[in-house]
């Protein structure tokens, strides 16, 4: 009989009706009136549930107990997910048993009637909550695109995918021995899984519980990593729409530029301030861009948090911590309305090519041996071409490819004239022909150290090979 309810948190599957009779039996009323009265669904949990969970007391660690504490309970779960794990609606947490020692094979558990459910779940919001947790602690409306991106690599970094499973590619990956967290943005109230990544320990002590060496923004980017997870177009905030945006000031911005940017980009923004010249790749020539054509996504991540954030050099500081949000939006404002540069077409000699320098000098590295025998393994069809042209005009992250490489992949892009070198050529046969997929992938997937080209590491690999086969079409 323990073993049937050994844990709200570990299985689903509807015992026999023999079983549920008699867990009922412990009602003094029926079970239309177990909705209506508290004191049923006190009843029903002191004399059922508590067989395997303990609902008061201090936490204890995971081999003392039969299952997981639920004195936080109200705290920890939210009500929709909580009603239909109870009444069987959602699949296993712990694909083995939570008390993986006594044995591996994952536990049944009960179900009850939604109006039973619900009295479950009343008594968990008024009775079972935790001090320890802060209500707006965490913001999920506040969650950006970035802070999900951040925190799933700092998941896997972080080694948190060690015990837990999450979802990639429709499979779920990581380590089956705790709980599976590939829904857990529909399961779990955001403020308790900040404060429990806190510290795990102070709720399960001695239970195998990881404490990571992280900062409050990575765990913070953790957990919003974590509310997303399950949950179909999620969206995200979007900082640039804040109120310090609504009314930048070019004035400030020219201050912020001058005290902060010039030191790289010098003070016309033509490349040439006091630290460009030890610097490798040299610093963008603002006075090149025109920065009413770049997303507002891009110049927000590379300002604020940074080149690393955008796959770009690291020489580029994070500067949102120093000038803060009005000064990331009035200097945005400052070079959009300052710098209008035009696109650079590269004058050509007959036979150089459709456009721009053909061959094109370059000393890129060459990828490790395996990579550069790597062929890409997606079929070259209408589809996968289609999509890859989608991810170079438009959707690639951290910024779409012809912004540099241009629209036709000449490498006449807006911001191609900015950077020294200039952007690869795509259009030129004589020298694509020697570039394998294998080094391709390579370089659009680490970037390339010494140029403007970014890293995509975030994006997945089969995006990036069906945007080799769209880049493949542009050589002539």
């Amino acid at each position: 009989m323990k073993r049937v309810i050994r844990s709200f948190i570990n299985s689903r599957a509807t015992v026999g009706a023999v079983l549920l009779v008699f867990f009922l039996s412990s009602f003094t009323g029926s079970p239309q009136v177990f909705a209506a009265d508290a004191q049923e669904a006190e009843s029903f949990i002191s004399n059922s549930c508590s067989t395997c969970h303990k609902f008061e007391g201090k936490e204890e660690s995971r081999f003392n107990l039969k299952a997981p504490d639920l004195m936080w309970g109200g705290s920890k779960y939210q009500r929709d997910w909580l009603i239909r794990w109870l009444t069987g609606k959602e699949p296993l947490l712990f694909a083995k048993n939570y008390r993986w020692d006594q044995g591996q094979e994952p536990v049944t558990h009960m179900t009850v009637t939604e109006e039973q459910a619900n009295a479950i779940a009343d008594y968990f919001e008024k009775i079972l909550k935790d001090s320890r947790v802060t209500i707006g602690a965490f913001d999920v409306a506040k969650v950006t695109k970035k802070d999900v991106g951040d925190g799933a690599f700092i998941f896997k970094e972080h080694a948190c995918i060690g015990c837990h499973t999450i979802e990639e590619n429709g499979q779920l990956v990581g380590g089956p021995q705790s709980t599976n967290l590939a829904d857990s943005g529909n399961r779990y109230n955001a403020d308790w899984l900040f404060r429990f990544g806190m510290n795990p320990q102070d709720f399960t002590p001695h239970s195998g519980e990881f404490l990571a060496d992280a900062t409050e923004p990575q765990l913070r980017s953790v957990i919003g990593y974590l509310t997303t997870l399950g949950i179909k177009d999620f969206k995200f905030y979007e900082p640039w729409t804040s109120s310090e945006f609504a009314h930048p000031s070019v004035d400030r911005g020219a201050v912020v530029y001058k005290e902060y940017c010039s030191q790289c980009h010098g003070a016309e923004g033509k490349g040439d301030g006091p630290a460009a010249s030890g610097l490798s790749p040299k610093p963008a020539v603002h006075a090149n861009i025109p920065f009413e054509k770049l997303p507002m996504e891009y110049l927000y991540n590379v300002i604020n948090h940074g080149g690393r954030s955008v796959g770009k050099s690291t020489n580029m500081p994070y500067w949102g911590l120093t000038i803060g949000q009005q000064g990331v939006a009035d200097v945005i404002a400052y070079l959009k309305t300052t710098f209008k540069g035009e696109v650079e077409v590269t004058k050509v000699t007959p036979g150089d090519g459709p456009s721009g320098v053909c061959p094109q000098p370059r000393k890129t590295r060459q990828a490790h041996g395996k990579f550069r025998k790597m062929e890409n393994p997606l079929p070259q069809n209408t589809a996968n071409v289609k999509a890859g042209e989608t991810l170079f005009q438009l959707t690639a992250t951290p910024l779409a490819c012809m912004n540099c490489h241009g629209t036709k992949g000449d490498g006449q892009g807006p911001m191609g004239a900015a950077l020294d070198p200039r952007p690869r050529n795509f259009t030129c046969g004589e020298t694509m022909k020697d570039i394998s997929d294998g080094q391709m992938f390579w370089i659009i997937k680490k970037g390339s150290l010494g140029t403007g080209m970014m890293a995509f590491a975030g994006m997945p690999d089969n995006q990036i090979w069906q945007l080799i086969h769209y880049i493949r079409t542009l050589a002539k």
